[in-house]
């Protein structure tokens, strides 16, 4: 498989210096603090156009909007097909585990992968400390504004680092299991969507789900190493 320059210049990361963030579970009431080392984060949710360019599977009629249905799986399959498209070696590992928990990051490849819970609310903070990074309507498509709908990636207002609709419009699958204790398999999800009230776009909100999971709007953004 050869992707064409439009769809390679599609996938437009942006470079994260090194920090840390506090990252916090409302239902649990607890807190820890994560350092983040530097990488490289997609500023823009992964589109049809790039998705469909990679798998092979038919576009959609807009293919600029946000891919959805989308599992987790999914997701990482998708990662390592476009690593290994551009010649880089894949981050992820797997079997044949519907849990997914065959999977395996390989932390010192440099292909695509998902970014970390961490590194995808850091990203998404761009330095800031408040519930979101800017004003929701001017920043992120919600239920007030989207006409519940979803909309074509970049369409509001970029973070300070120059990322778009981290906050709005789609939730993003993270790497990271949300607790294997209580929920097994169960994958983080970040960032509310089009159809969420207010208070599910805030940049510490925290949702999960099956690892096979597919819904109209879940999606993902994708990260690599420096």
């Amino acid at each position: 498989m050869k992707l064409d320059s439009a769809s390679v210049g599609a996938v437009g990361l942006v470079g994260i210096a090194a920090g840390a963030i506090e990252l916090r579970d409302e239902g649990s009431r607890t807190s820890w603090r994560v350092d983040v080392p530097a990488y490289r984060i997609g500023t823009r949710a992964v589109t049809p156009e790039l998705y469909c360019a990679v798998t092979g599977e038919p576009e959609p009629a807009d293919p600029r909007l946000p891919v959805t249905d989308v599992s987790w799986l999914d997701a990482i399959r998708f990662c390592n097909l476009l690593s290994a498209a551009q010649g880089l070696r894949p981050a992820y590992s797997s079997g044949a585990d519907r849990d997914g928990l065959d999977v395996v990051w390989d932390r010192a490849a440099n292909g695509y992968r998902l970014p970390s819970e961490a590194e995808w609310e850091y990203a998404c903070r761009a330095g800031s400390s408040g519930v979101r990074y800017g004003e929701l309507d001017k920043i992120g498509w919600y239920r007030e504004n989207s006409g519940t709908h979803l909309h074509k990636v970049g369409g509001k207002l970029p973070n300070a680092w120059g990322l778009y609709d981290t906050i709005g419009n789609v939730w993003e699958w993270c790497w990271d299991r949300y607790d294997p204790v209580v929920y097994g398999p169960y994958r983080v999800f970040r960032g509310g969507g089009a159809f969420d009230h207010s208070r599910s776009c805030r940049a510490s909100c925290r949702r999960k789900s099956h690892p096979t999971f597919r819904i109209d709007d879940l999606g993902f953004r994708i990260a690599r190493n420096p």
